[in-house]
């Protein structure tokens, strides 16, 4: 059977993605046995979405575990880009890179990206603010260190970044962007420069930047890996998270745009509840008959994906689940109302942090030590020509 049509960019995300191709298609390795043990190993703990395989690509991970046990550490650095309202595939990746905050001990840099969804999307300065103050409280709500993270809107940092940037630029040229991001002669000039914006970050301490994020940004560091001998630092390393699949389906990935496919992260248990009983997309059978005879297809099964990926630890309780889901035992609404468990539970312990943020977002901006460490730094960078 010929393989579905699909295609990933920096920027969108169509069809179903088989995620073995897309390691082959961009030239990174799977996150093996070997690795996945070492990673826990020296973490001291165990994490779901990498135990489930929700984490399953990387570059350069093995170098940084290396160089951890060495001594010399790594950074951190994701980001958000403000264009609206969070939703449950947004903030996971930022729980993850909360999880590896806590058991190695690092800063991380989360970089909001005010200038680029300017360019790139038809949203005013005002929706920009708006979105910005909201995604920086939910990010804050995730439980990162104060003293060892740092957000920054680009728009109001950049001049500490600025002298950085330009030796970046100097280093891209628009044969490199063009073929990394198919940008065309259309697009916005703000565009083309965007890349060397996003890889300041990477540059903020000499140690090497470890990167947790879906696979589909995986092509902005690249370039870094390109460019980053040129200035006498590290290769960046990439951690790639898969997509969580939109509630209506397997084909393409949540959005904010479309709120039939996403659950979002300020949902009543009410909106939770209306949503997955009536949009979640279900492998069981067309008919109650088919559905006992033929059970249900896990693969395509929103419940089960998301169970599986992103909520159940109990590792026995999901066995029981895919076993009789998958034998015709139990019903498509039973699994539903697993999931909606699973959710609220989620949602709820989100929001409630999410309510008394406000001293650690102060913090995480302009109060905490890394934050007043870097608000005095110049983030110049020195060309080894």
């Amino acid at each position: 059977m010929p393989e579905q049509e699909f295609d990933v960019t920096p920027f969108d995300v169509e069809g179903a993605v088989n995620y073995d191709s897309l390691v082959d298609k961009f030239g990174t390795e799977e996150i093996d046995e070997e690795l996945k043990n070492r990673f826990f190993e020296i973490a001291g703990d165990e994490n779901l979405y990498v135990k489930r395989d929700f984490v399953y690509s990387h570059r350069g991970l093995d170098n940084a575990l290396d160089e951890y046990e060495e001594g010399e550490g790594f950074f951190l650095y994701t980001g958000i880009g403000p264009s609206g309202k969070m939703h449950i595939g947004h903030i996971i990746s930022f729980y993850f890179t909360r999880w590896i905050q806590e058991k190695f001990d690092v800063n991380i840099y989360i970089q909001v990206t005010d200038d680029e969804k300017y360019w790139d999307r038809d949203i005013t300065d005002e929706e920009i603010d708006k979105y910005a103050e909201d995604n920086i409280r939910e990010i804050a709500a995730v439980g990162f260190d104060p003293d060892k993270t740092f957000i920054f809107r680009n728009r109001e940092y950049m001049g500490n970044m600025y002298d950085g940037i330009v030796k970046i630029a100097e280093k891209i040229n628009n044969s490199q962007a063009q073929s990394v991001f198919g940008f065309e002669g259309s697009t916005s000039i703000g565009m083309n420069f965007w890349p060397a914006i996003q890889n300041i970050p990477t540059f903020f301490e000499e140690k090497r930047c470890v990167i947790p994020a879906a696979i589909d940004q995986d092509p902005y560091w690249r370039i870094q890996r390109d460019i980053a001998g040129k200035f006498g630092h590290k290769k960046t390393a990439a951690i790639h998270s898969k997509f969580i699949p939109a509630l209506t389906g397997p084909e393409g990935k949540m959005s904010s745009s479309k709120p039939k496919t996403a659950i979002m992260l300020d949902d009543s248990p009410e909106q939770v509840e209306e949503k997955v009983k009536k949009q979640a997309f279900s492998g069981g059978g067309d008919t109650l008959e088919e559905h006992k005879e033929e059970g249900a297809d896990l693969s395509v099964d929103t419940s089960f994906q998301w169970l599986r990926s992103l909520l159940l630890e109990d590792d026995e309780e999901l066995n029981r689940i895919a076993e009789q889901y998958s034998s015709g035992e139990m019903m498509t609404g039973e699994i539903k109302e697993i999931l909606i468990e699973e959710l609220n539970r989620f949602l709820e312990a989100h929001q409630e942090r999410k309510e008394n943020v406000d001293q650690k977002v102060e913090k995480m901006m302009y109060e905490g030590y890394l934050a007043r460490e870097m608000w005095e730094k110049n983030i110049d960078l020195e060309l080894k020509r």
